[in-house]
């Protein structure tokens, strides 16, 4: 039993819902509460009985952006050098506005503030939600162009979560300079609002489909080129996705469902845990599915991914008491069933570090860049 496991803590509720499913003929009344004070998480031991081996590296170090593995950081998070310059001069940020009238992918839902979801009796692991319900948004895009892309030519690029996310543009406006990276296009894109089950956010991010990359294949990067005037590479060696907790799920689930959009994951806490909804029974628990069934019953996909979770990452029993909401557990699985699997992967667990730790991201993200365009080599011209 791991030590995550041992640690009891107070309950509380994820705010959570589904639209587009259909509900049970009766289903048990929503819980109109306020919402609770999220629990302070155990601090895991990186060495618990059951994680994967691991390097520990000296305080204050990283691992090299060629090391594949698993790696012990911290517990000082030193910023790198290239996340400290204060103004973007190697690049511009040119950005936009998305509204959810114009989609044919994603409408837009909302869960009622003050609500939560009920345990299926039937299933711990699947929650019923009645208060989610269609609800307009709208959405601002980020693109960061470097001056050294060539009008005209394709280019690679990276995606993310939760945007805009001027941390990523720092980094790449350092490296590219420094040919550390590719002349890459960032794009950067904020959620449709809210969290969790229930939201338009958790509806993105956490189901288990192809449908985000889609709408991003099909909605999000035609206006990218036209309004920031860059054309974008169609190789898939070429393109990454990023983003932290949900979002990390999205990058991997982007790149699983379409391993012939994206090759490259970057991912800081990814929620590899049940927050899928609605219920799907191709994928009844969700993001946890990854390291349960799908990566070790399926052959390898050419993706390389780089990965951090943190020793004070989420811990979360809340109400479906399903033992699928460890962030850190749901980590260390993934880089096993990696492993197992011989792929291309760096593990960082993160000492004295939360979820979505800033201060691991500003020391981090620039070596973790640097791997995951490891081998990159933009095919020539037709």
């Amino acid at each position: 039993m791991t030590l995550c496991r041992a640690v009891i803590l107070a309950a509380v509720a994820f705010s959570l819902s589904p639209f587009g499913m259909t509900f049970a003929q009766t289903p048990p009344a929503p819980v109109a509460q306020q919402p609770q004070a999220r629990p302070t998480p155990p601090t895991r031991d990186p060495h618990t009985p059951g994680y994967v081996q691991a390097k520990e590296l000296p305080d204050g170090t990283i691992p090299s952006p060629t090391a594949d593995g698993n790696f012990i950081i911290g517990p000082t998070h030193p910023a790198a050098p290239e996340m400290t310059s204060p103004n973007l001069s190697h690049g511009e940020v040119i950005e936009f506005t998305m509204e959810s009238a114009d989609s044919k992918y994603y409408p837009g839902i909302a869960r009622d503030k003050g609500t939560f979801g009920t345990p299926d009796p039937a299933d711990p692991a699947k929650l019923l939600i009645t208060t989610s319900h269609p609800a307009p948004y709208s959405r601002k895009v980020a693109v960061y162009v470097p001056k050294q892309y060539t009008p005209g030519t394709e280019a690679p690029f990276i995606v993310g979560a939760d945007g805009p996310d001027r941390m990523l543009f720092t980094a790449l406006d350092s490296m590219i300079p420094d040919r550390k990276l590719p002349a890459m296009i960032a794009i950067s894109i904020a959620n449709g609002t809210g969290d969790a089950q229930g939201s338009e956010r958790g509806l993105e991010y956490d189901t288990m489909s192809g449908k985000y990359a889609e709408w991003v294949e099909n909605e999000v990067l035609p206006l990218v080129e036209s309004k920031a005037h860059v054309k974008l590479t169609q190789d898939p060696d070429g393109r990454a996705a990023t983003g932290g907790s949900s979002g990390a799920a999205c990058a991997l689930i982007m790149a699983w469902y379409h391993p012939e959009l994206y090759h490259r994951v970057l991912a800081y806490s990814g929620t590899w845990v049940n927050q899928q909804w609605p219920h799907d029974p191709k994928t009844p628990h969700g993001a946890w599915e990854f390291h349960e069934h799908l990566i070790p019953q399926s052959p390898r996909k050419p993706i390389r991914i780089w990965m951090e979770v943190g020793d004070k990452d989420l811990y979360n029993p809340n109400i479906m008491r399903d033992n699928m909401h460890d962030w850190v557990e749901a980590n260390e699985r993934m880089a096993r069933v990696l492993a197992a699997k011989k792929y291309h992967y760096q593990f960082v667990f993160a000492k004295n570090a939360f979820h979505v730790d800033r201060a691991v991201r500003m020391q981090t993200l620039s070596e973790a860049l640097e791997y995951v365009w490891q081998g990159y080599k933009p095919k020539p011209r037709k």
